[in-house]
Formats: C-alpha cells, sequence, structure tokens
C-alpha cells in the first residue's frame, strides 16, 4: 500500500515498515475539510495511521512510545472539541485554536503546555501567506493543529517514519521543539524572497520612469509588517519556555531551545534590516524624485530670469510715448533687438561663470 501524506510525499510500505490496514491519507482534500494524522514511534518501530473522524484515530492512542497527531483544516470544531475532552484541553485553548488571529504565545496548564506560532510560506512570489499553528506537548502525545494544510513537517514525517536522525530516541518535547524547528526554517525561505525583492527595489529607486515603484514598495513593507507580527512575538514566547522550569520541557532540551531561538532572534533581525532598508530605499527615491524636480525648477527658473530684462526693454518700447527719441530712428529697431540679445547672452555666461548651467 501507498501512504499519501500531505502535498504528495509518497511512502512505500518497504521504505517506513508501515503495518498492513493503512489508511489512504488524501493529500488534496479541500481547505476546508478536515484531515486527521496520527504517528507513532519509540527507538525500535515507527507506525502511522489516518482517519475520518476523531473516535476512529483514538482507537490507537494507548500505543506506547511517543503519539503525535496532526490535524489539518480548523472548520469541524465539534471534532476539535472530541480531541480536547479526550486530552483535557481547557476551552480557553480550543478558543485560541480556532482563532487564527492570536500572536503566538506560550501558556502552560496542569495537564498540558500550549504554544502557537505562525507559519510563514510563499506559495509565489507576490504574496506570503501566515498561517496559524497550535502544538498541545502533554504527557508522551504532541497535537498540532494546522489551520490549512502545508509541508511544513513533512520532513519530521519523513525522519520519525524512515528512522533518520534522533527524533526517534528522544522524548516528546524533543518532537515539539524539531516541529517549531520546521516551522522557523521556513522563515528563511519567506525572507530569502523578502530580500531579493528588496534588492530588487534598490536597482528601481533612481528609475523616474517606474510608475509601479512606490505602491510596489509599500506591498512590500506590509509584508515585512506582517511578518514582524509573526517572528517577534516567537521571540518572546521562546524566550519565556527557556526560563520556565517546565515539567513538560527536560532539561536536556536547553540547548536545542536556546538554538532555536537564536535562529528566531536572527530572523526578527532579518526582518528589521529588511524593513530599514525599505525606509532607506524610500528616502533615495524621494531624494532623486526632488533632484529631478530641482533640475527642472533650476532651468524654468534660468530661463525666467533671462527673460526678465528683456521684458522690460520690451514694456519700455511698448508704452508708445509720442516724443520717446528712439521711436523715430531708422536703426532703433535692430539697436533694440541687439540689446535684448546682448542681455540675455551676457546673462548666460554670466550663470555659466557661476556653474549655474
Amino acid at each position: 500500500m501507498v501512504v499519501s501524506l500531505p502535498m504528495a510525499l509518497d511512502f512505500e510500505r518497504s521504505d517506513i515498515g508501515l503495518p498492513p490496514g493503512s489508511l489512504v491519507y488524501v493529500g488534496d482534500r479541500h481547505p476546508e475539510e478536515m484531515a486527521l494524522l496520527m504517528i507513532g514511534y519509540d527507538p525500535v518501530s515507527s507506525w502511522a495511521r489516518t482517519a475520518e473522524t476523531v473516535d476512529e484515530l483514538l482507537q490507537y492512542r494507548n500505543s506506547s512510545g511517543i503519539t503525535w497527531i496532526n490535524v489539518n483544516g480548523l472548520k469541524d470544531s465539534s471534532a476539535i472539541s472530541r480531541l480536547a475532552e479526550v486530552y483535557k484541553i481547557h476551552p480557553l485553548t480550543i478558543e485560541d485554536i480556532l482563532n487564527t488571529e492570536h500572536r503566538p504565545k506560550v501558556e502552560e496548564f496542569d495537564d498540558y503546555l500550549y504554544i502557537t506560532l505562525k507559519e510563514i510560506s510563499n506559495p509565489n512570489e507576490d504574496a506570503l501567506a501566515f498561517d496559524q499553528i497550535s502544538l498541545v506537548l502533554t504527557g508522551n502525545t504532541v497535537i498540532t493543529f494546522q489551520e490549512i494544510a502545508g509541508d511544513s513537517f513533512d520532513g519530521i514525517r519523513r525522519r520519525i517514519l524512515n528512522n533518520v536522525g534522533r527524533v526517534r530516541r528522544l522524548g516528546a518535547d524533543y518532537l515539539a521543539y524539531a516541529l517549531i524547528d520546521a516551522v522557523v526554517d521556513r522563515y528563511f525561505i519567506a525572507l530569502d524572497v523578502l530580500g531579493a525583492t528588496v534588492e530588487d527595489f534598490e536597482e528601481r529607486a533612481v528609475d523616474d520612469k517606474d510608475t509601479a515603484f512606490i505602491s510596489d514598495l509599500q506591498t512590500a513593507k506590509q509584508k515585512l509588517h506582517h511578518a514582524r507580527r509573526a517572528i517577534w512575538p516567537l521571540r518572546e514566547s521562546l524566550s519565556v519556555l527557556l526560563r520556565a522550569e517546565s515539567d513538560f520541557i527536560s532539561q536536556d532540551l536547553a540547548p536545542f531551545l536556546k538554538d532555536l531561538q537564536d535562529n528566531v532572534i536572527q530572523a526578527a533581525e532579518t526582518v528589521e534590516s529588511y524593513r530599514e532598508a525599505i525606509s532607506g530605499i524610500m528616502e533615495v527615491h524621494l531624494s532623486a524624485a526632488s533632484n529631478r524636480l530641482n533640475k527642472v525648477m533650476k532651468v524654468l527658473t534660468i530661463i525666467s530670469t533671462i527673460f526678465i530684462p528683456l521684458t522690460f526693454i520690451v514694456g519700455v518700447y511698448g508704452m508708445n510715448f509720442v516724443h520717446m527719441p528712439e521711436l523715430s530712428s531708422v536703426y532703433g529697431y535692430p539697436i533694440v533687438w541687439g540689446i535684448m540679445i546682448l542681455v540675455a547672452l551676457g546673462m548666460v555666461v554670466f550663470f555659466k561663470r557661476r556653474n549655474w548651467l
């Protein structure tokens, strides 16, 4: 049998040692449909089960070793409530899971540790997607709730089912760490896309023919704002988790959490550097536009200045007084023209000597 995990990741039974009777996990569900997956493992073996209902899945909950339940989709609140009833998850936590606008945080209850964070993905170069992931760590069980099915956890599934790395040798708290670390790793992929966009803006900043520059820059600024809201609170949450003496986190996990916190800090600092770069690019663009405007104003001012004395001369000889001496002169007209030309040339020479032209 082939078990089809999310995002078309297929594993043969020979690759993962999946026992007979495994259900098929449908990876192309409608986003609003709920998909349930349970993975169990110990240092010796691992297994995976999928189900359509919570009760169908829970028949495997008493298996020995570590159990990971992944819930894709949050529309079926009754199913989530049933899962919460079995694992004694507080109603306030359920409200936080279903409310996808929460900022990342860590809360410890009597029976479990609750962590929520934001997943950042880039489905295309023009947009970033921000999805909420909630994680409940209770005993030897980790429950994850994904707002939208994604591929952040596919690497963890492969490592568990193929016995790669240290996941199978350590406890449920390490699994929780590995899941959060997988989400954080995707931050850098999304930030690399934003970094390329920022570099592109640096080249576009002085292009006066780029009419879409301001709107595109504003869009990038909004993306960075949303990324900052997703990353910075997680840094604070991990700091709380490191300082707290939680019964759900072993002391052996502290170095891993510290490394995870360093990665989040690096991602947060990257966001801040991009925000500063965006502000600097905006200043460069405005300065370039101001310089172009100043050049235009300079040319117009010089032209106006040259015509001021010419306008005066023409105004004097346009008064039509009868007894103006130059009016009856045969050479008056060419003389006036000569004077105006000399005045104009003289002013141009004067401006050039002053380096105004």
